[in-house]
């Protein structure tokens, strides 16, 4: 059962399901007869004819689904990217300048990161089919005062139908009648326990978890049976409303996506500028303009990372997997880095940050306060008395959880090492704790059997049961609303109905749920309950105060955020009572802060939302639209929202915002669908985990960027160098300009030497500060001026060294094996000389800022295996036949190869000194107050 709110509700934005004229009160607001009248309908339900024609007008009792992409349009999003169409233009002018080959490899790398991509996208987003499928399939309507089982597409405005527990909602109802009826709507509203549900009209002002006289479609009866008659069918109901919402919602790009078109568009005029450079001046040297042309192909074989888009796929999709070992699914690939660049978590409350499981933790007596301790249905918890343990639970409190427990209709299972219940939330709650204080509620049960009940009705607001006392009488118990109970009952003296609720009162401001218990000794004789033997004469046991807590590993979740510079927003349905006090727990709120409710969201302008979302972090009595403009209001202050939730109210805003987190256990389909990311624990601690990782991931990839881009603009620098100043020579009367590498060679260091030693960065462990910096700035560009920095300095390191070594073997070979041959075996150097580089810049990419032993020498072994693989690969590249003639390579000696790795080798002392350098000033700057001290991990970003 649940009892009264603990505060006072506030207004909220009307329900979608209003008369026809839209002048009345909403239908929550009109007695049963008039809402009849307003549909032109009866008790006895519509006739068939009338069903028919308003089925015609009203339309079938479904969600419209929108036409998905087509696979065509999903291959074109794909492929529609800056980046791409670099690929693509290069790829297309290898062929038409007859490099048949080089156009094949750049043209499989589109095709590979265009199909990763599509499958990725193909799979999520089917967040309308899910709402779909929370409409029930069949319902039972009162047609002409016959029953009739009829597909639940078929119901109209104004039919009568009848419903029972188990049952789920076909539409929008208005309450005829009522008996017992609960109704599960945590999916709907946040709130933690079933709504009870009552024909009484309501006050038209309250907010949808108050509208106590509305059934919602796609909402699940608990308990008790109903007649009710549909206001509202299809789109119009709330379930459609918030299908509205989920169109509306827009998915947007990643930080990550963002930063690769920015990077994309620098390279594309890059390459253009140089490549138009180059080609005027190979025709002012002389160059056939063929020749011309080849070059400048060559120049984008050099300067386009054709490696980085598998580069980012394959680090994005080993982030899938280290997520998924720490219970947290991935369903989009850029999600994973998006989460290292949160800056707000905007958070569920029921069954997100607590556990949805009722626990009772204050207990009053009139001897006394007490406490209980302990989470959830598992009875393990301490009785505390003014924080003292009490080893025995004193008469009194016996008394009272034992009345409790008998008075009730719950059942505890311990089922694959997991408590369960079945029943009511707040009924297993006072099992529990009986439980703790050792009541064995089954023992207790066998020894005072029930005789007879009263079952708990919303009208009465209260359960009464008879029991036998096993001393040959009969002992009544009730428990309920307080001021119910108060009302019934002869109090002490010294205790009056006034000290009472003041009791109540405090707990409420708690944000806890009070019940009151009572009891009456009547003789063995007394065989049944009635009403009247509940009016008056019963003893005041006590109250029971209970709340649904938050998780402990969600209270250190929230703190790590915190430490993280990410901020925490509780966005719930629930009381702002409860919400508050939830809010103060998890270190949200302060002690005299109260939240903000919904109605006061709705009231609120766009522009002063923006301050409300940053100002507040806790918000209660929210309705979907609520969540998803706080969302937008957070984004245009240009923070990187994370959402998190379960229910099909949180879908819309799930959609919306940067990074969408559903949970996997309790979560609704529509919000799995809607969201990004799923956690397979239902718990907010593997949102922090999940952070970690994606910080990771990011970290790794910035290593990665950091590590190929030296290579390409290495490579450009060679080239344009070779046609600025090498000389050009007659071969077969034709006028060839020397090329220190041919474009396949280029192709080669490009996607097998980078790509086999950029992988293993993304295995690359975490850094030891990851979650004690703060967020990256949302607008921060990838290509920082570190990276800038850092790339021109190894790019001309790694140029000057392959020149040099290019002219010397090339000079030094022309006398004794010839012009052809010496070349062969100078571009053969060169290519080694980039690669011995590659090598030896990869230790000093582990720890962008820092030395490798920071994040430990052999703590990615990925690395050594890359290493290793690529050694064999380019003893095949440089001695196998067919390798010869493929990439027109020449066997070097030891000699030669041993030179290469020497002149490699130079960058270990260059980029370490660079580091010392670099964190010498920072060091300097953040004790002289010059700079803010911050984590040297964050400069690349």
């Amino acid at each position: 059962m649940r009892d009264p709110p603990a505060a006072p509700e506030r207004p909220d934005a009307p329900a979608p399901a209003r008369p026809p004229a839209g002048t009345k009160p909403p239908w929550h607001a009109l007695p049963p007869d008039q809402v009849l009248s307003s549909l032109e309908s009866t008790a006895e339900g519509l006739t068939d004819e009338e069903a028919r024609q308003r089925l015609s007008r009203h339309g079938p009792n479904v969600l419209e689904r929108t036409q998905g992409d087509g696979p065509l349009k999903l291959l074109w999003r794909q492929v529609n990217s800056p980046f791409i169409w670099v690929l693509i233009a290069s790829a297309v002018l290898a062929v038409i300048m007859g490099k048949v080959t080089d156009g094949l490899v750049v043209a499989a790398v589109v095709v590979l990161n265009t199909l990763i991509g599509f499958v990725q996208e193909y799979r999520a987003g089917k967040a309308i089919e899910s709402l779909s499928r929370m409409v029930p399939e069949n319902a039972t309507v009162i047609r002409a005062g016959r029953k009739l089982r009829v597909p639940a597409a078929q119901g109209v405005p104004g039919d009568v139908m009848e419903l029972a527990p188990g049952d789920k909602v076909p539409a929008d109802m208005r309450l005829l009648t009522a008996r017992n009826l609960t109704v599960e709507e945590a999916a709907l509203t946040g709130e933690s326990v079933p709504a009870q549900k009552a024909v009484a009209p309501v006050p038209e002002d309250v907010e949808l978890g108050d509208r106590t006289s509305l059934l919602f479609g796609g909402t699940l009866v608990t308990s008790g049976s109903a007649t009710a008659v549909v206001v509202a069918t299809g789109q119009a109901t709330e379930l459609g409303r918030i299908s509205t919402l989920l169109h509306e919602a827009t998915d947007l790009q990643t930080p990550l996506t963002q930063a690769l078109a920015v990077i994309a568009r620098y390279i594309t005029l890059g390459i253009l500028v140089i490549s138009a450079a180059l080609l005027a001046v190979g025709l002012v040297r002389g160059y056939a303009v063929s020749e011309a042309v080849v070059v400048a192909i060559a120049l984008a074989v050099a300067a386009i990372p054709e490696g980085l888009p598998a580069i980012v796929t394959i680090a994005l999709a080993i982030g899938v997997q280290r997520m998924a070992a720490r219970r947290a699914v991935i369903r989009k690939l850029p999600a994973v880095e998006t989460l290292g660049s949160t800056t707000v978590i905007c958070t569920d409350k029921t069954g997100t940050l607590t556990r949805n499981e009722m626990t009772v933790q204050a207990l009053w007596t009139t001897h006394g306060r007490y406490a209980l301790s302990g989470v959830g249905y598992s009875p393990k918890g301490r009785l505390t008395r003014e924080g003292q343990p009490v080893e025995a639970p004193p008469p009194d409190v016996r008394e009272l959880l034992l009345a409790g427990a008998l008075c009730n209709d719950s059942a505890l299972q311990h089922r694959d090492g997991q408590w369960d219940m079945t029943g009511d939330p707040t009924e297993a709650a006072l099992l529990v704790a009986a439980e703790k204080a050792g009541v064995r509620v089954d023992d207790a049960r066998r020894a005072h059997p029930r005789v007879d009940a009263i079952p708990f009705e919303s009208e009465n607001q209260f359960m009464a049961t008879l029991h036998d006392d096993g001393k040959g009488g009969r002992r009544m118990l009730l428990k309920g609303a307080p001021e119910v109970v108060l009302r019934r009952c002869v109090l002490e003296e010294g205790f009056s109905s006034s000290t009472v609720l003041t009791e109540v009162e405090g707990l409420a401001r708690q944000g806890m749920r009070v019940l009151a218990v009572a009891s009456r000794e009547v003789p063995v004789s007394h065989a049944a309950l009635r009403m009247e033997d509940v009016e008056g004469g019963l003893r005041l046991l006590g109250l029971e105060g209970m709340i649904d807590p938050p998780r402990e590993e969600a209270m250190a979740a929230v703190r790590a955020c915190h430490e993280a510079g990410i901020t925490v927003k509780m966005i719930t349905g629930d009381h702002p009572a409860t919400a508050a006090a939830i809010g103060a727990q998890l270190g949200l709120l302060k002690p005299d802060e109260e939240g903000i409710p919904g109605a006061r969201l709705a009231a609120t302008e766009d522009t002063a939302l923006e301050e409300v979302a940053l100002r507040s972090n806790v918000f209660a009595r929210v309705a979907p639209e609520h969540k998803l403009r706080l969302v937008r209001a957070l984004q245009r202050r240009q923070h990187v929202v994370a959402m998190t939730g379960d229910g099909v109210n949180d879908a819309p805003a799930l959609k919306q915002a940067n990074i969408g987190v559903a949970m996997g256990v309790t979560g609704t389909a529509v919000a799995k669908d809607a969201a990004d990311i799923v956690l397979t624990d239902d718990n907010f601690a593997s949102i922090v985990a999940a952070v970690e990782e994606g910080r990771r991931v990011y970290d790794n990839l910035i290593k990665s960027l950091a590590f190929v881009l030296p290579t390409n603009l290495g490579l450009a620098l060679i080239l344009l160098f070779g046609v600025s100043f090498f000389p050009i020579q007659e071969v077969e009367g034709r006028l060839v300009p020397l090329m220190a590498m041919l474009p396949t060679q280029l192709l080669w260091i490009n996607l097998v030497a980078t790509v086999s030693l950029a992988l293993p960065l993304a295995f690359e462990a975490r850094e030891p500060d990851v979650m004690r910096r703060a967020p990256r700035a949302p607008g921060a560009p990838v290509l920082s001026r570190f990276v800038l920095m850092r790339t021109g300095l190894v790019a001309l390191l790694m140029a000057a060294g392959a020149i040099g070594l290019f002219l010397w073997e090339f000079r030094r070979d022309i006398p004794r094996t010839g012009q052809a041959h010496a070349l062969a075996e100078a571009q053969t150097m060169a290519v080694n000389t980039v690669i011995s580089f590659q090598i030896f810049y990869l230790f000093m990419c582990r720890s962008l800022m820092g030395p490798v032993r920071k994040v430990g020498l052999f703590s990615n072994r990925a690395v050594f295996v890359g290493m290793g693989l690529l050694v064999l690969l380019q003893v095949a590249f440089m001695y196998l036949p067919f390798m010869q003639r493929v990439f027109g390579t020449a066997p070097l000696g030891w000699e030669d190869v041993g030179l290469s790795i020497l002149v490699g080798a130079v960058v270990l002392p260059v980029v370490g000194l660079e580091k010392w350098l670099r964190q010498r000033k920072e060091d300097t700057d953040a004790s002289s107050g010059r700079g803010a001290p911050r984590l040297r991990e964050r400069a690349p970003a």
